[in-house]
């Protein structure tokens, strides 16, 4: 029983860790932005095949990353809110593979491409950083990934709810839920009638 406690403490402490260095990651980009921008609802900030020039940081607002699926549909890979770290795999890569909607008014932070490698390639503790924020995103794209693999629009549905705290958005954000949990808006609203009833 020590050894368990022993245990569930070190997670914690190694979670809190990440999240402590993570939190520096963001102030250290938004303190290397040569540029910030108010962008309205409804404008994308880049589209898919766009050259990658820059690393994003959503200071404030919501910016959701979609992929277009071949039969129409879209799937949101990612919904980056206020203090969020925008398509950072994007930085490897020579152009985007996704677009990037605004869902509410954002402010962006916008760190050139260039500088940014400049400085995980010199500095190690900032290098440090970025390393921990991509476990952080990786562990993240796993439970999106196990909460696709569900059979059900419940199960899945389920899932996300204790992934992000047992709390649904506003009724105007359902049908970004529904596209991250991989199902139509219609059988996502089905699936919360049902939950009402």
């Amino acid at each position: 029983m020590i050894s368990g406690l022993f245990n569930s403490c070190h997670i914690l402490s190694s979670a809190y860790m990440i999240w402590i260095m993570y939190d520096e990651l963001v102030w250290k980009l938004i303190e290397m932005a040569d540029k910030r921008r108010d962008i309205r609802q409804g404008a994308n900030l880049f589209h898919q095949d766009d050259q990658i020039r820059s690393l994003f940081v959503v200071e404030q607002g919501l910016v959701e990353l979609t992929r277009h699926q071949i039969d129409g549909t879209s799937i949101v890979l990612q919904r980056a809110a206020k203090q969020t770290v925008l398509a950072e795999a994007s930085m490897y890569s020579k152009s985007y593979h996704c677009d990037a909607a605004v869902a509410l008014p954002s402010r962006i932070c916008e760190i050139p491409k260039v500088s940014f490698l400049e400085r995980i390639r010199k500095d190690e503790a900032f290098s440090n950083h970025w390393s921990a924020h991509l476990a952080k995103e990786v562990q993240a794209a796993r439970y999106r990934s196990e909460i696709l693999s569900r059979k059900t629009v419940a199960e899945r549905l389920d899932g996300w709810l204790t992934w992000q705290g047992a709390e649904l958005p506003s009724k105007g954000h359902w049908k970004s839920v529904a596209a991250q949990i991989g199902v139509s808006p219609e059988a996502f609203y089905r699936e919360l009638a049902k939950r009402r009833d």
